[in-house]
């Protein structure tokens, strides 16, 4: 029985044949999807999305201008406007987008008209950052009217579209303070769909210039123009990276002090077989009232010998003055992981409380 496949699941001839229904006559239908299937079941996700969005263009007219036309007359209703999260639509129509960047980059006042009722079908926010490369000061000038329109696809894009790190999406040359302004039109949305994507661009941004992030998160706080609680989630959205990390500012950002008042001992397994489990236990008592983000750190050995640290989450506790908590953890060392490899010799364990390194211990994998 074969495994499951995304890439059949998402583009497939059903879709294609769908795709092309679409357009009705403006294309040769049949054969539209006989090119499209003459190579589709050799390639993968990405290449899918390049492949038709080339035979598109094959079957389109040569003038972008009545391309696009026919394009926006074949695009379905757009996805429903009540909606309020994890509606990403149909992803048979990425290509459309794909073929936006790749023959309107020099018709902005076509292409990006288009690509804003695309997105309401589908993101293309990997699409607009070919525009943001080629035209920054332009596209970023049509964002910001997206930024604030009533349709939240349009919105998220604002934000989706200029994150620094986007996975699958071309490296675009924004510095990360030039989408602050638009960050700042989006953070107070009612969509979580769209503080989501603000969400994870900060979180993006702290990899590069975390300050910026916590000072910003600061004064959309004191702005008072977002519901508490879902500020609060997009706080520790956007801070995630820096929490396991132990960034102090962000810690404390979300309420815990950087230097609590604790008594702690953990102890791990001395030896552990590479496929099997070590136990972790810790006692944590508090001198005062304590809010804590308990994780575990191992420093892995590499190939080469060298350590490399990985932060595994255990728990949020809040501790009164004079409890006592006791944590255990089972920890497995999976064999044969795709993802991990584990190397025989003496690693390192220690606590990471609200950013502080409790509870060093050396044990060897075997």
């Amino acid at each position: 029985m074969s495994g499951f496949s995304l890439k059949d699941q998402l583009f497939n001839e059903a879709k294609v044949r769908y795709l092309a229904g679409l357009f009705g006559g403006s294309i040769e239908g049949e054969r539209f999807i006989a090119d499209v299937m003459a190579k589709l079941p050799d390639l993968e996700l990405k290449a899918r999305i390049e492949h038709i969005s080339k035979v598109l263009a094959a079957h389109l007219p040569d003038d972008f201008v009545a391309a696009a036309a026919v394009i926006e007359a074949a695009l379905p209703v757009p996805l429903d406007p009540t909606l309020s999260d994890d509606d990403f639509g149909d992803f048979i129509f990425s290509p459309l987008g794909a073929y936006v960047a790749a023959r309107g980059l020099d018709q902005l006042g076509v292409a990006l008209p288009l690509l804003k009722e695309i997105t309401k079908r589908f993101s293309v926010e990997f699409d607009i950052r070919h525009f943001l490369n080629a035209h920054p000061w332009e596209t970023m000038a049509a964002l910001a009217g997206w930024a604030v329109d009533e349709n939240y696809h349009v919105r998220r894009l604002a934000s989706e579209g200029t994150r620094p790190v986007l996975p699958w999406g071309v490296k675009v040359g924004l510095t990360v303070q030039e989408p602050i302004g638009l960050l700042d039109k989006l953070y107070s949305d009612k969509t979580r769909y769209v503080t989501r994507s603000v969400a994870n661009h900060l979180n993006d941004i702290t990899k590069i210039d975390p300050e910026l992030v916590l000072r910003t998160l600061g004064r959309w706080r004191a702005e008072g123009k977002q519901a508490a609680a879902e500020l609060d989630w997009m706080e520790r959205h956007a801070l995630r990276t820096l929490v396991k990390k132990g960034h102090i500012g962000a810690l404390e950002r979300l309420g815990y002090r950087a230097a609590p008042e604790i008594l702690v001992t953990a102890a791990f397994s001395e030896a552990v077989v590479i496929g099997e489990v070590g136990v972790l236990e810790v006692s944590i008592e508090a001198v005062q009232d304590e809010r804590l983000m308990v994780d575990y750190v191992i420093e892995f050995v590499k190939a080469n010998g060298a350590r490399r640290p990985k932060v595994f989450k255990l728990k949020k506790l809040d501790v009164k003055a004079g409890e006592r908590v006791v944590l255990r953890k089972n920890h497995r060392f999976l064999k044969g992981a795709s993802t991990f490899t584990h190397f025989a010799g003496v690693q390192m364990i220690y606590m990471q409380i609200n950013g502080q390194r409790f509870g060093e211990q050396e044990f060897e994998l075997l």
